[in-house]
């Protein structure tokens, strides 16, 4: 397609894939800026040490496919990841990992080689998706100079956005909406799995994604 006959967004979108492509660090990787298969996502999750981005380690990962209003569980990554400092009791309370358990993981660098090549060129989804990419940025940096690049989707801001819209037109500026993970699966009449589970989460989050692009007729 010529470049005058794209849109300035599509124009702006092309101009900074280029530029992503021009600083990749590995050009191995130039297959995440592919078009991206049609109706399919990936969703996302990671278990870590803690929440500081800074100092803590991913010590989980889990991702799904989707592809059109299905999620393909048979086409799943579940993946331990050794961290580089010891697992706190508090976090084992909330992971269920021990110590012991993620001495067996794979390295960082091997769970980014293998979540990458999952991925592909596939628009992300999750629940606060921020804060797992984050995590995986401070991973991936070294060695592509950049975090994952493809579209995000945010399961929690497609839920707020659905349920402003039917607030009374009176309690939108007043009316609270609850965005706890339980709380949005169960408006949603959504399973619950036992959570952070990073594949379970990311389970969770594909099924709110597809319930809300049905709610929203898309």
């Amino acid at each position: 397609m010529r470049a005058a006959s794209l849109s300035p967004m599509a124009w702006a979108a092309a101009l900074k894939r280029e530029w992503l492509l021009y600083h990749l660090g590995d050009p191995r990787f130039r297959f995440m800026w592919d078009a991206p298969p049609d109706d399919e996502w990936v969703a996302l999750d990671c278990e870590t040490t803690g929440l500081n981005v800074k100092t803590d380690d991913i010590i989980s990962i889990g991702a799904v496919r989707i592809r059109g209003n299905r999620i393909m569980t048979s086409e799943r990554l579940e993946l331990l990841v050794r961290p580089d400092k010891r697992v706190s009791a508090d976090s084992v309370r909330v992971h269920r990992l021990r110590e012991q358990d993620v001495a067996q993981g794979i390295s960082p660098d091997d769970a980014m080689m293998q979540l990458m090549h999952f991925i592909g060129s596939r628009p992300l989804v999750g629940y606060y998706l921020e804060f797992d990419l984050a995590m995986i940025k401070r991973v991936l940096f070294p060695m592509l100079g950049m975090g994952l690049p493809q579209p995000k989707i945010e399961v929690s801001a497609l839920y707020y956005d659905y349920k402003y819209l039917h607030l009374p037109a009176d309690a939108r500026d007043t009316g609270s909406i609850d965005l706890r993970f339980d709380s949005l699966m169960k408006d949603l009449g959504l399973p619950m799995r036992p959570a952070h589970d990073a594949l379970n989460d990311a389970v969770m989050a594909a099924l709110a994604f597809l319930k809300l692009r049905q709610l929203k007729g898309v």
